[in-house]
């Protein structure tokens, strides 16, 4: 996600973060490497133009704050300013008086409204909310049935009828079935073309006066740059839109389309989809995103993606083993359960402060390298999961062959698991082991070491439950005192 963009800027933001004394040349070489680097993303020119002067402006006539160094203010700015270009703050769905609330998915063929119609619908379910789905399209062949399909995936209800072919029809009927099964959330998946024509615009402006929706939102497709930014305004000028759903962001998009549609537009950007699976759509928040570009991590969203997809009681009965050193490869084999969990390797890492997933070669965080160290698991016995010790050169041999990997690979994941206990054990015991940085990337790189070494700094897995596994100890220990 903005891969390109985010390392242009963290390496010119880097080299200012540093000085002690910034001059207007210095100013002025950075603005130019912004302007540029914006532009190299396809971001919009005006938008670029106006994004640089005002950051200008505010760079020449900032105060230096007194913890601060110049350099240092001068980053505070350019992410403030990149805040600002994004939307400032998160802006939630509307929610109706009445509590039925419609929400029709506009957009063109391929911008992925289907799919993106039950990521909505999941992330609702999720909330609390009681969604259905409803498919007024009637001229893409078996379009129903995808919908169909991906929503009893995941649960949700669906009302399809193929065999109408007025989809105002559908719609209203769509909305009957919606409120006769007491759903509080109707999502309406209406039909794209490859261009936007007349035809279009008539079908989509009789069903939104039919079910009179909560909130129009397009679904925009991030790859299709500046684009994307023409075909919003032709929409909204047609039919109005209350936002956008960026899709795709997971793809080469170099993102600029995001970075301009709601500059241009003044509608925010309510979702982004990062990702083909149902679970691969996130709330955007202007903050977390401008930081992920800067580098600066997502902290925030990395717990919420944690606590959303980690069973917690697996993840204290490995902490509890490793508290009691009895950690095993089948704690360590749940722990790549549940990362594998949380989406893709690059993603998880890219919320991490100052990792810059840009600066690590794709083959390291390559989301293969868990299932490998996955089947080099379950080649094993359980009595050598067990008890790992008895791994011996022949035993090793078998498992790498079991595994369709090399011995080399076994014994890499053998002495990653080992120092990931070490690490774990001095961590149960309240102690931050000395060059831990150091230590990580000595255990064969973030990539390479398939997450093992992730467990080693509480494994996403085991945070929370190490947490508060520690707080009872320390309770404990309090109370004995007294």
């Amino acid at each position: 996600m903005f891969e390109s963009l985010s390392t242009k800027l963290q390496n010119i933001t880097s080299k200012m973060r540093g000085k002690s004394r910034v001059t207007e040349a210095d100013l002025k070489e950075m603005t130019r490497e912004i302007r540029m680097a914006l532009l190299e993303a396809d971001v919009d020119y005006k938008v670029t133009k106006e994004f640089v002067e005002q950051m200008n402006e505010k760079c020449l006539g900032a105060d230096v704050m007194g913890s601060l160094t110049p350099g240092q203010q001068i980053v505070k700015i350019v992410r403030e300013s990149l805040i600002e270009l994004l939307g400032s703050e998160e802006t939630k769905l509307k929610v109706s008086p009445t509590g039925f609330n419609t929400i029709i998915l506009y957009g063109l063929q391929g911008a992925g409204k289907t799919t993106t119609a039950v990521k909505l619908a999941k992330l609702l379910k999720k909330d609390g909310k009681k969604p259905m789905v409803v498919s007024v399209d009637v001229h893409r062949p078996a379009a129903a049935q995808q919908l169909k399909i991906l929503a009893d995936g995941v649960g949700v209800d669906c009302y399809i009828d193929p065999e109408e072919k007025d989809p105002v029809k559908i719609a209203r009927d769509g909305e009957a079935k919606a409120r006769y099964n007491l759903c509080n959330y109707l999502i309406v998946d209406t039909a794209g073309r490859t261009v936007v024509d007349s035809e279009l615009m008539d079908e989509l402006k009789m069903i939104s006066t039919q079910v009179n929706p909560t909130e129009k939102l397009l679904v925009a497709d991030a790859m299709i740059g500046q684009e994307a930014v023409n075909v919003a305004k032709t929409f909204e000028e047609a039919i109005g839109m209350d936002g956008f759903i960026m899709t795709k962001l997971d793809g080469d998009a170099r993102g600029g389309a995001a970075l301009s549609i709601r500059k241009l537009t003044g509608k925010p950007i309510k979702y982004i989809c990062v990702g083909e699976k149902v679970d691969n759509i996130e709330t955007f928040y202007p903050q977390r995103m401008a930081d992920r570009i800067l580098g600066m991590g997502d902290v925030v969203s990395l717990i919420e993606k944690a606590t959303q997809n980690i069973d917690e009681e697996a993840a204290m009965k490995s902490m509890e083993n490793m508290l009691n050193n009895k950690f095993t490869l089948d704690d360590l084999y749940s722990q790549f359960e549940q990362i594998k969990k949380m989406g893709s390797l690059k993603d998880v890492m890219g919320m991490l402060p100052g990792f810059s997933t840009a600066k690590i070669d794709d083959a390291e965080l390559d989301d293969k390298i868990i299932d490998r160290q996955m089947a080099i698991i379950t080649s094993m016995t359980k009595k050598e999961r067990r008890n790992p010790n008895i791994l011996d050169a022949s035993r090793r041999k078998r498992i790498a062959a079991g595994a369709g990997v090399q011995v080399s690979d076994v014994n890499k994941l053998m002495q990653q698991y080992e120092q990931s206990a070490k690490l774990m054990k001095q961590f149960a015991g309240g102690k931050m082991p000395r060059g831990m940085g150091k230590a990580m990337r000595g255990m064969g790189g973030m990539g390479s070491m398939g997450m093992g070494g992730m467990s080693g700094f509480g494994g996403f897995p085991g945070m929370t439950a190490g947490s508060s596994l520690n707080r009872h100890k320390n309770k404990k220990k309090r109370k004995g005192r007294r």
